[in-house]
C-alpha cells in the first residue's frame, strides 16, 4: 500500500523540485532530499486522511437465467398442451459496509404470462423458476437490509421483502419444481406477497457446530404499506405477522410457526372453494415442519414434511372457516452422478375442511405430485427435465399434469 501511494505522490513530489531548485537558501543535495521527503510524507499523510473518510463497501454480484420449454394438460382447458417456450433473468448483488451486514438487492425480469400455464397458482402449476406479469421489464424484484445484532441477533429491514427470508433459517431443504412444494408447502403460513417488511430472528450460540440449538424469528409483512392508502401498522392495512419457533442440528431441524393475516389478506392461490372464491376476512395458521438429511449423499433420500391447518375468523355462512394442507418431500444429491441430483414430492394443496354452515370444497381430497431429475452439466448449467400432476385440484374439480424442461445458468 506504501508503494501505491508512493506511486500515487511522485508527480506531486517532482512538481515541489522546482521551486526548491531556485531557493537560494538550498545548498546541498542531502538538504534537498530532506525537503522532498518531508513533503511526500506529508502528502502521504494528506491521502491517508481521504482514504480513511471516504465511502466503503464491497459488492459482488451473481445470477442465473432459465430457460422453460413444457406444456400443460388442462382437462377444461382448449389447446392447453400446447408446448411454450419462456424465460427468466435474475441478478443477485449483496453489498456490505462492515463485513457483517448486507444491503441485498435482486434484479428480475421474464416473460411467463400472469396466470398462464406456467404462472397458474390455482392449477398448482406455478414453477419456482415464474417471474411472471413482468413483460420483459427489468425490475428491482427484492431489496432489504440485514445486520446483527452481538452474536445472536439477525435483523432486517426492507422495502421489497418477504417473510420466509426474515428467518433464523429455512423451513425446508426440499428444492422443488412448482412453487406449491415450496418451503415445506406453499400454504397459508409463509409465503407472504413481496411488500415493506422488518424482523428479527435469535439463534442460540452452541460450542459445537453439530449440536442441537434453539432458534425464534418474528416478522411482520405489510401489503400496501408502500402507498398513502394503507400504510405500515395502519387499521387497513393487509399485514401478516409469523412467528417461528425450532430447534435442531445442521443434519434435522423441527419447527412450529404461527402466522396471522389481518385485514383483508386474501388467501388468493392457496385454496378453491366449489365456485373458487377468495376470501378477505382474517385468518390466523400454524405450519409445522421437520426436515432430516443423511450424513452422506447417494441413495438414502432427504425428507422434507409439512403440515399447515388454518382458521378463519368471523367467517360468513356459507363460507369456508377451517383449511389444511399437507407435503412430503424426498430429495437425493449425488444420485448416480456426482453432482446430480433428484426430487419426488406429493400432497395435497390447501383446502378447505370445514364451512360456516352448509357447504363442501371438492377440491378438499386433492393430491399433486412432482418427479424431475437434474443433470450437472458444469459448474454453470444445468438441465432439469421434469414432470408432474394433480387431481380435484380446483373448484371444478378438474385434473392436470404437465412436463418440463428447465436449463438454468448460474454466474
Amino acid at each position: 500500500m506504501k508503494l501505491f501511494q508512493r506511486l500515487l505522490v511522485a508527480p506531486a513530489a517532482l512538481g515541489l523540485m522546482a521551486p526548491m531548485a531556485a531557493n537560494a537558501d538550498i545548498t546541498s543535495v542531502s538538504n534537498e532530499s530532506e525537503v522532498i521527503e518531508a513533503r511526500v510524507d506529508g502528502v502521504e499523510a494528506q491521502l491517508d486522511e481521504i482514504q480513511a473518510g471516504a465511502f466503503s463497501s464491497t459488492t459482488t454480484m451473481s445470477g442465473k437465467a432459465a430457460f422453460v420449454t413444457g406444456y400443460v394438460d388442462d382437462d377444461t382447458e382448449t389447446d392447453s398442451d400446447k408446448i411454450t417456450f419462456n424465460y427468466m433473468y435474475q441478478l443477485n448483488m449483496n453489498s456490505s459496509f462492515t463485513g457483517e451486514d448486507l444491503l441485498y438487492t435482486r434484479i428480475k425480469t421474464g416473460n411467463f404470462d400472469k396466470g398462464g400455464r406456467f404462472a397458474d397458482k390455482g392449477n398448482g402449476t406455478y414453477l419456482s423458476a415464474t417471474k411472471d406479469g413482468s413483460a420483459d421489464a427489468l425490475k428491482v424484484d427484492k431489496i432489504w437490509y440485514q445486520f446483527p445484532v452481538g452474536d445472536s441477533l439477525q435483523v432486517w429491514v426492507g422495502p421489497k421483502i418477504e417473510n420466509y427470508y426474515m428467518l433464523a433459517s429455512a423451513p425446508s431443504i426440499y428444492k422443488p419444481i412448482t412453487k406449491q412444494f415450496a418451503l415445506g408447502g406453499n400454504a397459508s403460513t409463509y409465503g407472504s406477497s413481496t411488500s415493506p417488511g422488518f424482523g428479527a430472528a435469535y439463534t442460540q450460540q452452541v460450542d459445537d457446530p453439530s449440536a442441537g440449538r434453539f432458534a425464534v424469528s418474528v416478522n411482520y409483512t405489510g401489503k400496501g404499506a408502500d402507498d398513502a392508502k394503507s400504510g405500515i401498522l395502519d387499521d387497513d392495512a393487509k399485514e401478516m405477522f409469523l412467528t417461528k419457533v425450532e430447534y435442531g442440528t445442521p443434519q434435522w431441524q423441527v419447527s412450529a410457526a404461527f402466522t396471522s393475516k389481518t385485514n383483508g389478506e386474501s388467501y388468493d392461490g392457496y385454496y378453491h372453494t366449489k365456485a373458487g372464491e377468495t376470501y378477505s376476512k382474517d385468518l390466523t395458521s400454524i405450519g409445522l415442519r421437520a426436515y432430516w438429511k443423511p450424513e452422506t449423499s447417494g441413495s438414502v433420500p432427504q425428507v422434507q414434511v409439512g403440515y399447515d391447518v388454518a382458521s378463519v375468523d368471523d367467517a360468513a355462512v356459507g363460507d369456508p372457516d377451517e383449511m389444511s394442507a399437507w407435503m412430503v418431500g424426498l430429495g437425493w444429491t449425488d444420485l448416480f452422478v456426482d453432482g446430480n441430483r433428484a426430487g419426488v414430492a406429493f400432497g395435497s394443496r390447501q383446502a378447505a375442511t370445514s364451512y360456516n354452515g352448509a357447504g363442501s370444497d371438492p377440491a378438499e381430497d386433492n393430491t399433486v405430485w412432482e418427479a424431475y431429475y437434474t443433470f450437472k452439466v458444469n459448474d454453470g448449467v444445468s438441465i432439469t427435465p421434469a414432470i408432474f400432476g394433480g387431481s380435484d385440484v380446483e373448484a371444478d374439480g378438474k385434473d392436470v399434469n404437465g412436463a418440463v424442461v428447465l436449463t438454468e445458468f448460474k454466474f
